[in-house]
């Protein structure tokens, strides 16, 4: 792709307004910085810089500019980052000569499914009976005919072939459309997966068509009444959530998601001014959704059908949201309701009910006690069984106390007993945690473990030598810490920065060649950047002289860790080389291996 393509991008896009579309960004001084989306972590260290147009995480280490975000966080090829943020910024790829290289398969996928959900539009708004039905029905459940327009709904023509028939008459295989899910291959023949069916978009983030989900015609219901797009390399139902590209700017706003069960209640939600709605649909809640929703905000309100299989996926929900620190809140409905009933009654109702939202162990009691019979033994055991672990889970004795109160109530008993049975269960569920961590200490747990510290230990060696590089550029006598066998032991890209500023004698000089390099290589203008990037959001805390010992200490220190850390490094690779010896019965090689294994092994005693 030809550099202007690109700079023009860069030229139209501003990279907080780029990242601030996908993260919940904060001001501090001149930048921005947000939670880790591609790591855990609990207190910020995700940084966006308006001034170098770029991102860095100084925790994990991922950084870049706005194609390497993009890239990362959809999970894409550079050629597919490329489109989305030239759709973003209104540059026209196919004026490009060199745009054909970069029309990847994924970029004809979409084109499929934006074609394909074209062609369903306009047959619900055509005259065939079949579009006339389903539109009816749409118009029936409350939809207004610019809600129809803006969610893109469509009907998919009761026939074998049609949507096949359309597209390969526009360029495509019916191979490729078995491959994308829009077809279904039998025998040497192929026919289209949805027939007869109301068809509702599924978008990615960027409102781009990235599946369908498809409801049966009423009266038809003998059928699977919901089928959708099997996954695909555009389609991972673990990831999506349904309405999320239009819920996003309202859930900044207002600091909280709501989530429903199926596609109506979303899109009638947002229809009544509710714009914070998504939902899960397709599949149960994930984790990975419920990263994706933190990036947004730490506040999920619940509403799910209070059917039972409603009630067991919104105690499932809870229990995942807890897991990863929301506060949550229920949206309780009656008995047989879903939020797009109430909203079709009346969207004031909905809005108050959101107003009224419960803490989560109203839902959890009313679960309980509509589920067992209190007036049982069996009951009340069942009953205890499945409050008494959350109760005892809560922190503040007073709130603690409360809910006990509130369960010797609901089961007609003293609160003493209750009390006796929380002491038991938070026991057990010590002991249990006791031998599972003990669990994880066996030979398989250790495997997993090595494997995570191995990517663990790589990631914070490289850490530290962009660490060091930030504090040796910050004043000469931290530079003249950095030996020989330092540079030696850096990343190629490291080592031939700090053998360019070897050479350079002086501050003024050592800027001059920086300068110069940076201009003929962007590899090391990234690396240069974002050391300078870490100067700006750093604060010492001290004043000038104080601040440079606090950093000739530091680097001291960081200098340590580093060769500690390439130590190990080295050691992890001996050790590899030497079990492939031994296999190989190389004696010779074994011998010089293993003395250099023993002599760095002293090297690393040294440190301890």
């Amino acid at each position: 792709m030809q550099d202007s393509i690109i700079q023009q991008i860069k030229d139209k896009l501003d990279i907080v307004e780029v990242v601030g579309s996908y993260l919940k960004l904060q001001k501090t001084g001149i930048n921005y910085r947000a939670i880790c989306p591609f790591h855990s972590e609990k207190n910020p260290s995700f940084f966006v810089s308006p001034s170098r147009q770029m991102f860095k995480c100084f925790s994990c280490g991922e950084g870049g500019s706005i194609f390497d975000f993009i890239m990362k966080i959809e999970g894409v090829e550079f050629g597919d980052a490329l489109k989305i943020l030239a759709d973003r910024a209104g540059v026209e790829l196919k004026t490009d000569r060199s745009y054909k290289q970069f029309k990847t398969i994924r970029q004809r996928f979409y084109e499929m499914y934006e074609l394909s959900c074209l062609f369903f539009e306009k047959q619900l708004s055509a005259s065939s009976k079949g579009g006339k039905e389903a539109e009816e029905y749409l118009l029936k459940r409350g939809l207004k005919k610019e809600t129809i327009k803006k969610w893109r709904l469509g009907y998919a023509p009761n026939q074998w072939t049609a949507l096949s028939d359309f597209l390969v008459g526009k360029g495509y295989t019916r191979k490729e459309l078995v491959k994308a899910g829009l077809a279904v291959q039998k025998g040497s023949k192929s026919y289209d997966r949805f027939r007869g069916r109301i068809m509702f978009p599924i978008f990615d983030l960027n409102s781009q068509v990235v599946a369908f989900g498809a409801r049966v015609m009423p009266g038809k219901e003998s059928i699977a009444k919901y089928i959708n797009s099997p996954a695909t390399m555009l389609y991972d139902k673990s990831r999506i959530l349904y309405g999320l590209n239009f819920a996003k700017k309202r859930v900044r706003e207002e600091n909280f998601i709501i989530l429903t069960e199926g596609y109506m209640d979303t899109i009638l939600s947002h229809q009544a001014m509710v714009e914070n709605t998504i939902a899960a649909a397709g599949t149960a809640l994930t984790k990975t959704q419920l990263k994706i929703i933190k990036r947004y905000t730490e506040n999920l309100y619940i509403s799910f059908d209070m059917d039972s299989a409603g009630e067991m996926a919104t105690n499932r929900s809870i229990e995942l949201a807890e897991e990863e620190g929301f506060n949550i809140k229920t949206i309780l409905l009656p008995k047989d309701k879903d939020p797009a009933d109430i909203i079709l009654e009346n969207p004031e109702i909905w809005r108050e009910r959101i107003k009224k939202a419960e803490d989560v162990f109203d839902f959890y009691f009313q679960y309980a006690f509509s589920n067992f019979d209190s007036r049982t033994p069996n009951g009340q055991k069942k009953i205890s069984q499945f409050l008494l672990p959350k109760i005892g889970s809560i922190a503040n004795k007073i709130v603690q106390a409360h809910w006990v109160k509130k369960l010797a109530e609901g089961l007609g008993v003293d609160e003493e007993p209750v009390w006796e049975e929380l002491k038991r269960i938070t026991k057990k569920e010590e002991l249990k945690e006791s031998l599972s961590s003990k669990q994880e200490q066996d030979g398989s747990g250790l495997k997993a473990n090595t494997s995570k510290q191995k990517e663990a230990d790589k990631n914070r060696k490289r850490l530290l030598e962009e660490r060091i590089l930030f504090l040796a550029l910050k004043n000469n006598k931290n530079f003249e810490k950095v030996g020989e066998e330092d540079i030696n032991l850096f990343s190629p890209l490291l080592k031939q920065i700090f053998l360019i500023l070897q050479k350079a004698k002086g501050a003024a000089a050592r800027k001059k060649a920086l300068e110069k390099v940076e201009k003929d290589n962007n590899e090391i203008k990234k690396v240069l950047d974002e050391a300078l990037f870490m100067g700006e959001i750093e604060d010492f805390g001290a004043e000038e002289g104080e601040a440079a010992e606090i950093m000739e200490k530091e680097i001291e220190i960081c200098l340590q860790e580093f060769r500690k850390a390439a130590i190990k490094e080295r050691l992890e690779f001996l050790e590899r080389e030497i079990r492939l010896c031994e296999k190989n019965k190389e004696e010779k090689k074994l011998l010089k291996l293993v003395e250099e294994f023993n002599s760095i092994s002293k090297k690393l005693k040294a440190f301890n």
